[in-house]
């Protein structure tokens, strides 16, 4: 993958340019003055599907999650 610097202020108005580059590969580093501010990176998309169910069971939730939490809890008062 290519990187590419782009001051911010030049990325105003260059928008449209960066972004083709981005969907061609390229990274974009933002920066401002001499300060690194952001990267744009392309969006690969997952090789793989996720799947519903896959960790069925790995989790659980308290039967009294839902329930209101103490007094003291909300006064600091033990």
């Amino acid at each position: 993958m290519s990187t590419k610097t782009v001051d911010i202020n030049e990325a105003q108005s260059q928008w449209k340019k960066i972004m083709s580059l981005v969907k061609a590969g390229t990274e974009i580093i933002l920066i401002e003055g001499s300060t690194l501010v952001a990267r744009l990176v392309p969006v690969t998309p997952s090789s793989s599907p996720r799947l519903p169910g896959l960790h069925a069971g790995a989790i659980w939730t308290s039967d009294d999650f839902d329930q209101p939490l103490a007094e003291e809890f909300w006064t600091g008062k033990v």
